[in-house]
């Protein structure tokens, strides 16, 4: 469904037509989950979806991690880069306040509703119960990653358009497995995972990983800055998965019931 939205946007000329349908490629997954819960469990069980959207009540420090995890890892590669090679990586130019405001701004008007929906509202829950969280989270990022593929080669005014895509799916499983661990900490509640998204999103370019003048999304990117970032979400991640609860007793209400 996203693709063939996404590969309309890529016959129009950049505006607020093709921007208008990449958004509303991004709801894709948020309309099939809710599309299938409402056939498996009716209207009981989309209202109940629909409301961790909105569940607020878990501890703050939630909110600061997601808040905070990309900010963290960006900077703290930053500092890597200075050490390792005597001088400082590029810092974007987007003032701390803006970046801030576009981050809650999107978690209530950008697409990250409609993916969390989908993926950690519908699909994380389903395949815990199959795979256990850890291999879940990973086969989940797989995913995710994959369903970018549009913004690298066919949207060609994306900002991912050229980049490289191995370094991408590295990125975003690891991604994939610090979500999976806030969403196990706070019960399936999909509002701290959205601000995550967000800030991942709108925080990354803080320090850009972005390779200059990339032209080849299958290659691997020559961006040491990218590699250190990479290195450092995998640290993370490898902690995570070492320590992912075990059991579905963390959201036993959102997990599937089996029978």
């Amino acid at each position: 469904m996203s693709w063939v939205v996404w590969g309309a946007a890529s016959l129009l000329a950049p505006g607020l037509p093709q921007s208008a349908l990449i958004l509303l490629g991004t709801f894709a997954p948020g309309l099939l989950a809710l599309g299938l819960t409402a056939r498996s469990s009716g209207g009981a069980g989309t209202a109940a979806l629909l409301r961790r959207l909105v569940d607020w009540e878990v501890p703050g420090r939630w909110y600061l991690f997601a808040l905070l995890y990309v900010v963290t890892i960006k900077l703290t590669a930053a500092l890597v880069h200075r050490l390792a090679l005597g001088a400082w990586p590029r810092f974007g130019e987007d003032p701390w306040y803006l970046l801030l405001a576009a981050t809650f701004a999107s978690v209530l008007l950008g697409g990250q509703t409609g993916e969390e929906l989908g993926w950690r509202g519908y699909a994380l829950p389903r395949l815990w119960a199959r795979f256990g969280l850890g291999g879940a989270s990973v086969l989940l990022g797989v995913v995710w990653a994959a369903w970018h593929l549009p913004f690298f080669f066919v949207l060609a005014d994306s900002d991912s358009f050229g980049q490289s895509f191995p370094l991408y799916l590295l990125q975003v499983v690891a991604i994939s497995v610090a979500m999976a661990w806030l969403y196990a900490h706070t019960r399936g509640s999909l509002l701290p995972v959205m601000l995550l998204h967000s800030a991942i999103n709108n925080t990354k370019d803080i320090v850009p990983s972005a390779e200059p003048g990339a032209r080849n999304s299958l290659a691997l990117s020559h961006s040491t800055i990218a590699w250190i970032t990479v290195a450092l979400l995998w640290a993370c991640a490898g902690y995570f998965l070492v320590r992912m609860p075990r059991g579905l007793a963390a959201v036993s209400e959102t997990a599937p019931r089996s029978g």
